[in-house]
């Protein structure tokens, strides 16, 4: 039981840690792909974004189905990454947990 409670813990990191690698392979990906669609990512009205602000507009890209619509299948792979990792790291997260109350 323990292996399968770290096995649960380690699964949710792992997960967690896989939703901003995603982000930061889409801003790669991004860069170096489509560097007009990133410019309005990395930039305001006033010059360039500070890197919060940056992120910020990103996590608004990755919301949006304008990301999808550049027919990148990498983007869209990594989008898909960022999206479902968090909650699949929370399901193991929480699964952990749950096993840590019933038996104990």
């Amino acid at each position: 039981m323990i292996v399968l409670y770290l096995g649960l813990l380690i699964a949710g990191l792992v997960l967690f840690a896989a939703s901003f690698v995603a982000q930061w392979c889409v801003a790669q990906r991004m860069r170096r792909a489509h560097p007009r669609q990133w410019q309005i990512i990395a930039s305001t009205e006033h010059g360039p974004a500070t890197a919060f602000q940056t992120w910020i507009q990103l996590q608004r890209a990755l919301q949006s189905p304008v990301l999808p619509a550049l027919d990148d299948a990498r983007i869209t792979n990594w989008r898909r990454v960022w999206r479902f990792a968090p909650g699949l790291g929370w399901l193991c997260w929480l699964a952990a947990v749950g096993m840590r109350l019933l038996l104990h």
